[in-house]
């Protein structure tokens, strides 16, 4: 059935109708066919249609060459397969379609209205198809991405000795790349050089272009230099060949030598250097390309807008992106597209749901690149339900089992944890691909099905399918999250063989999942080797160093990337100063917090939030405070890290007073908010309120009670001395009690001398923790507190029974940007007299001041002088007398320890602090002591 056309053609075509009927004149003179149907057309016309068609039409005083020029500008107008169709049918009735100008327009109309298949049928009634003809079919097919039916055609051209032209040879070139024929390329080249063609501007540029599809861009620029008279064309196609390639800096650098030899760049050549700028992530320069298009009036030109839309967007500019995208007159749906799909990419998924209700608005219709991007941000903004009313619609429309819509529907469905969902969709797409798989992959993976990702990763790698650099990508971040060391070793013998080690994303998951499973020397092996320089391989580095407690080595990892001039950004900071925080290094924690500044990370949500944490666990609550007060824009995380700095310094109800304003901000609280909201109770001694917060904890907030919560709620209690409390909670609890809750009861029964529960404690966790010496160390000092020294030596005897090996305790204090470490009767530090002379001093004031060594802790086998000198050799005593012969009088004392401190020490402190009059301020694996005129913070309860 034929499209419906114009009304006026219709009418033509009643005209042609009865023209055909007419007896032809056989011999001259005699009035033209295309005057008599001028002339009859218009017996028949409105003014209106004759308006409409005049342009189209050729006038009685024309000659027929002038009449067949405006029948083919006809041809040229009309954009659809039915218009070709009809317009085809006319001329064949009134003997026009072998007139060979039309002919060949009509096989250029079939290709251009995308309908090869009606080129081929036209061509087959031409009796005997010259150059043109066959160089109009070559280009049908491969216009049309039908490179094998080009290149076909092309070989039974030159068998039938038709010569071919600068014409016909772009064509074949083009074929060659459609259908990823290197060596039809090359033996087509060859023909080009025996022909003569070379020198030919238009195949030279189509060479230029081969080379770069191929990824030769080496060749494609020698074959550019050889091109004596280069005019846009070739400079645009080797821009798009550096593009195309990712070679993004090289793209930039020829865009500049062109417009230095004097070439004028036009609408393609700015998109492409707009797509180039976008690549590189050079915003500067895309600003700069924008302020030249802009003086050569290409500011309103819709191709160059939508590439500047497209830039911003993408670069995270969403602001510029908005300015560019409202000057734009009449916005098609690649400038929507663009402007959505640049909020998705930035997390502005809010934004891009506002843009599609403008866009609708406008009358503009969504098509399924549109509707991939909303189905992104669905899933970024938990929106599950318009989610799935969008799916709802596209069923409606039976355009669900697209491919592009189908991908967006896993994605969405897997990143809303609805993984039933996501596998439905993915077997509704007719062939599943390799971005298919990857979007399940990648969904599981996001949303926390780590096994589940590595089970499709498997069967996709059964059913014979290659993998790219985002399979393994996000198959790694799984690895990481699970620490299956195991499987990342697979994945990196599969990115091995695969020559993906060269790619950046590969090998910076495989750095993180390798420093994610503790395994810092492959880590480090693999940045070494694959030599990326890139700064997400060095952040995941520092990343598994800081994690790993290595924060030294994170540090030099930090000084090495100063010094191949590699400028980091915020997640590197912020790595650096979680490194800090791991070993309570201030001063150099001080020293990123400039850097921080002077990168202008301050508004950074990341950066923010790192600087609390790290001040706060480097002992200074009023620095995490201030920090606090300078984030922009304070998310859950911003409110969690400063309760719980708060919380942790024995700020209880500072804790409480901050989470109250939080609450009247709108804010919802998470389970590591309310664990600190938990511990500011314990640590103010509010069990009444601390209840209230537990037992409304899901009705009120809608968080579960965890491990964690019930562990805080035992301490408080036992705290309290309330410990048949605290029992009730732990057989109520509907998990079996953790290592955290029986450490939380061994803790309280050795302040309260509860000697069966601290037994019956100390058992649950020889079961759970039997490699811990801390448990062995905590029960031995209970017993003998109570003087049980029998059961101090069977304790002693367990522990070498079990082959239990005490953890070394080590201490560490920053003086000027370096980190001093000591252990137990420490002397390798070269201030060691000085040392150990400042510590008999501070002995003899504590005696004076009523200080009694507490010998009853030691577990040594020695007499109680020997024991009374271990004891004033402690790691952390060594920290503190090393800090105040290094630092000026007053200057507060920040001192880490592994392990907990000890309560001779702990005793000691409180003497110390008031005698030298000085802040002691100690984090032990607990938590945080600040000693101040004779006092803890921590009511001495730790």
């Amino acid at each position: 059935m034929l499209v419906p056309y114009h009304p006026t053609l219709l009418l033509f075509h009643g005209v042609v109708m009865k023209l055909c009927r007419l007896p032809l004149p056989t011999s001259p003179p005699f009035k033209p066919f295309h005057t008599a149907a001028v002339s009859i057309l218009e017996d028949h016309l409105t003014p209106a249609s004759a308006a409409t068609l005049a342009p189209h039409l050729p006038r009685p005083p024309e000659s027929p060459a002038s009449s067949v020029s405006k029948l083919t500008t006809l041809i040229s107008a009309t954009q659809s397969v039915g218009g070709a169709a009809q317009i085809h049918a006319h001329l064949a009735k009134c003997g026009l379609s072998f007139d060979p100008p039309l002919r060949h327009h009509l096989l250029s109309l079939y290709s251009r209205c995308r309908s090869p298949e009606s080129a081929r049928k036209l061509f087959d009634e031409f009796p005997d198809p010259d150059h043109i003809s066959w160089s109009a079919l070559i280009s049908a097919y491969s216009n049309n991405g039908l490179g094998r039916e080009a290149l076909l055609s092309f070989r039974k051209m030159r068998s039938l000795d038709v010569r071919s032209n600068e014409f016909t040879l772009p064509s074949v070139l083009k074929a060659c790349s459609v259908s990823s024929d290197f060596i039809a390329g090359t033996q087509v080249h060859a023909f080009v050089i025996v022909t003569g063609f070379e020198s030919d501007v238009f195949v030279a540029n189509t060479l230029v272009v081969m080379y770069a599809n191929f990824g030769l861009l080496l060749d494609s620029k020698r074959l550019f230099d050889g091109i004596t008279d280069r005019n846009s064309v070739s400079w645009n196609g080797l821009l798009a060949g550096c593009v195309r390639n990712e070679r993004f800096e090289e793209a930039v650098s020829l865009f500049q030598e062109m417009v230095m030899d004097g070439m004028r760049p036009n609408e393609f050549g700015f998109s492409c250097i707009l797509t180039a700028c976008t690549g590189s992530q050079d915003l500067s320069c895309g600003r700069a390309v924008h302020g030249s298009l802009t003086r050569l009036g290409y500011h309103s030109d819709p191709f160059t807008t939508n590439a500047l839309v497209d830039m911003y967007a993408k670069l995270g500019n969403t602001k510029a992106a908005a300015i560019v995208f409202g000057k734009i007159a009449r916005p098609d749906i690649v400038s929507w597209n663009s402007f959505i799909a640049g909020c998705v990419l930035h997390g502005h998924d809010s934004q891009a749901l506002a843009l599609l209700v403008e866009m609708k608005a406008s009358g503009m219709v969504p098509n399924v690149f549109t509707l991939s991007s909303i189905l992104k941000a669905c899933a970024g903004t938990g929106m599950l339900d318009l989610g799935m009313q969008i799916h709802g619609n596209l069923i409606k429309a039976g355009s669900d089992s697209d491919s592009f819509v189908g991908v967006g529907l896993v994605d969405m469905y897997a990143k809303c944890n609805c993984l039933g969902d996501a596998v439905k969709a993915f077997y509704l797409i007719p062939e599943q691909e390799l971005i298919s798989w990857n979007a399940l992959i990648s969904g599981c993976s996001h949303s926390g099905s780590d096994d589940e990702a590595l089970a499709c990763f498997s069967k996709m790698r059964r059913e014979g399918l290659s993998f790219n650099r985002t399979t393994l990508s996000a198959v790694l971040k799984s690895t990481a999250s699970l620490q299956a060391i195991t499987a990342t070793k697979q994945v990196h013998g599969l990115a091995t063989r695969a020559g993906f080690l060269s790619d950046p994303h590969v090998v910076n998951g495989l750095v993180d999942a390798y420093g994610k499973c503790s395994c810092l020397e492959e880590a480090g092996r693999v940045f070494e080797e694959c030599q990326s320089g890139d700064v997400v391989a060095i952040t995941s580095l520092i990343t598994a160093h800081s994690q790993s407690g290595q924060g030294e080595e994170a540090i030099k990892v930090f000084c090495e990337m100063l010094n191949q001039d590699l400028k980091p950004d915020s997640f590197v900071c912020s790595s650096l100063l979680n490194a800090c925080a791991s070993l309570s290094a201030y001063e150099q924690g001080k020293q990123i917090h400039v850097h921080v500044l002077k990168m202008g990370f301050m508004s950074d949500a990341f950066a923010g939030n790192a600087l609390v944490n790290m001040y706060a666990k480097c002992g200074s609550v009023e620095d995490a405070t201030l920090a606090f007060s300078e984030i922009p824009e304070r998310g859950i995380v911003s409110w969690s890290a400063m309760i719980g700095g708060l919380a942790q310094h024995g700020h209880g109800k500072k804790a409480l007073d901050l989470f109250s304003k939080m609450l009247d901000e709108g804010l919802s609280p998470n389970h590591i908010t309310l664990t600190s909201v938990l511990c500011a109770c314990n640590h103010a001694g509010l069990i009444d309120e601390a209840k209230q917060y537990f037992d409304l904890m899901e009705e009120m907030y809608g968080v579960q009670q965890t491990q964690e919560h019930y562990a805080c709620m035992i301490d408080l209690l036992g705290r309290a001395g309330r410990l048949n409390e605290a029992m009730e909670l732990v057989h109520l609890m509907p998990f079996e009690a953790n290592a955290s809750v029986w450490g939380a009861l061994l803790g309280a029964s050795r302040v309260h001398g509860d000697i069966e529960l601290g037994r019956q404690a100390a058992e649950m966790l020889f079961a759970l923790e039997p490699e811990k010496s801390g448990t062995h160390v905590l029960l031995a000092n209970m017993y003998a507190s109570a003087g049980m020294w029998d059961n101090v030596a069977k304790v002693r005897r367990l522990m070498k029974d079990s082959r239990v090996k005490k953890e070394p305790a080590m201490s560490w204090v920053e003086m000027k940007d370096k980190i001093y470490t000591f252990i137990v009767g420490d002397r390798s530090h070269d201030r060691t007299a000085e040392i150990y002379a400042k510590l008999e001093e501070l002995g003899d004031l504590m005696r004076k001041a009523g200080y009694v060594p507490m010998v009853e802790t030691d577990l040594h086998d020695v007499e109680p002088g020997e024991k009374e000198v271990l004891l004033s050799h402690h790691s952390e005593k060594l920290a503190v007398a090393f800090a105040l012969i290094s630092t000026p009088a007053g200057v507060p004392i920040r001192v880490k320890k592994n392990l907990r401190v000890c309560r001779d020490c702990h005793t000691a402190f409180k003497f110390i602090c008031k005698i030298v009059s000085t802040e002691i301020i100690l984090r032990d694996i607990n938590r945080f002591h600040h000693f101040k005129d004779g006092a803890c913070s921590c009511g001495d309860y730790w």
